[in-house]
């Protein structure tokens, strides 16, 4: 005779009209295992159902199960007939906005046009007009474009303006406070609220103090100087790679180029390059237009960018060229190296950033990258605040 411990256990799971409350926790192992786990976990409460037939549609076309033999759950044979029409896009983007919170919505759109190349989601009007906007999207809108109608293009500018207008208000003050020059302990006669020094005009007046009124009065202020950032005029020359792989990096280059625009003593330009090079510094004031004249994809000769880069050096003590790219040299990577030793040579500072996004997280070729740091460039990956860090220390020298 068995005791209850030593009884075989049935797989966790409500029964048919038994009123038992489905485990949370195993519910969730279920959305998160599928359809395979049902054995262990049960089958998705009520609940539950919509949720595991979202992710079904998005992860269920995933090739690896098929090779390991994995049914996917509620599937049947695609044949002809008078049945239920199948889940499309909309149907799919409309379920998963109303099922799941903003997090993971975000995650499950960047895996449908990042994992599994459903394009519809950024190339079909009717889906355009549900989407959230966000950077992925934006990345599939920049991959894509050319495909596009002029509806549609319509339709997708709608993202680009969303996103930028979004990373502008995050990114813009980041990057213009790098640029403001710090307090010195120097003093300064110069009367200006934001650098009044509390503490040393204080103790400058304490024998003014009056302790029956209980106030201090104050026969001069004292006011910090400012360290100068901006003496003489500083070049930063943006050249970024435009192939597939440099989505995100396009993306924010031209935002940080926009964010410094105009600022006293720099001088900015941004060039895209394939293995053509467009000098896109006209349009750095619009990075909505800038991204949509942006063709992600193609070859890479990053030696012709690097080469137009130094034709527009003016004062090469004065310059701080970003070469942003994977270094996958496409061209002649002897003459990439060259043409980089020669800005070096000449006193330019040359900094070449695998990446240059929120992440920062490179994947580059890190041979042609360690040719480079022989040649003298900094090598690096950086955020887009961090760059202009960067550049406001040179511009501090």
């Amino acid at each position: 005779m068995t005791t209850p411990e030593q009884a075989p256990r049935r797989a966790p799971g409500p029964e048919k009209g038994s009123g038992t409350v489905p485990d949370a926790g195993l519910e969730r192992w279920r959305l998160v295992l599928g359809a395979a786990a049902e054995r262990h976990t049960g089958q998705p409460g009520p609940a539950d159902a919509g949720r595991d037939a979202a992710l079904d549609w998005l992860y269920g076309r995933d090739p690896e199960l098929t090779r390991r033999g994995v049914r996917r759950s509620g599937s049947t044979p695609r044949t002809g007939g008078d049945g239920p029409s199948a889940v499309t896009a909309v149907d799919w983007l409309d379920d998963i906005h109303r099922l799941f919170p903003k997090e993971t919505v975000e995650r499950l759109e960047r895996d449908a046009v990042e994992k599994y190349g459903i394009q519809e989601i950024v190339t079909d009007p009717a889906v355009l007009e549900r989407v959230e906007p966000s950077q992925t999207l934006l990345r599939a809108v920049l991959r894509t474009k050319h495909l596009m109608n002029p509806q549609v293009l319509r339709l997708a500018r709608r993202i680009v303006e969303s996103v930028v207008r979004q990373l502008m208000a995050r990114l813009r003050p980041e990057i213009r406070r790098a640029f403001h020059g710090t307090r010195s302990r120097r003093p300064s006669r110069v009367p200006l609220a934001r650098d009044f020094d509390f503490r040393q005009t204080v103790k400058a007046n304490l024998a003014h103090y009056q302790p029956d009124e209980r106030r201090l009065l104050i026969e001069r202020a004292h006011f910090h100087s400012r360290t100068r950032r901006h003496v003489t005029q500083w070049q930063l020359i943006l050249l970024v790679d435009q192939s597939g792989s440099m989505a995100g990096s396009v993306i924010h280059s031209a935002v940080t180029a926009a964010c410094l625009w105009g600022l006293p003593g720099l001088k900015t330009h941004l060039v895209a390059f394939d293995t053509q090079v467009v000098d896109l510094t006209s349009d750095v004031t619009d990075p909505v237009e800038l991204l949509m004249r942006v063709q992600l994809g193609g070859g890479t000769n990053i030696a012709r960018a690097v080469e137009y880069g130094a034709g527009l050096v003016e004062n090469p003590r004065r310059t701080v060229v970003a070469l942003i790219t994977d270094f996958y040299e496409g061209g002649d990577p002897y003459r990439l190296v060259r043409a980089v030793r020669g800005l070096v040579e000449q006193g330019s500072t040359v900094l070449g950033l695998a990446a240059l996004d929120e992440d920062a997280d490179p994947d580059y070729d890190r041979v042609t990258a360690g040719k480079l740091a022989a040649a003298g460039a900094h090598i690096g990956a950086m955020t887009p605040g961090r760059l202009a860090e960067f550049v406001a220390e040179r511009l501090g020298r």
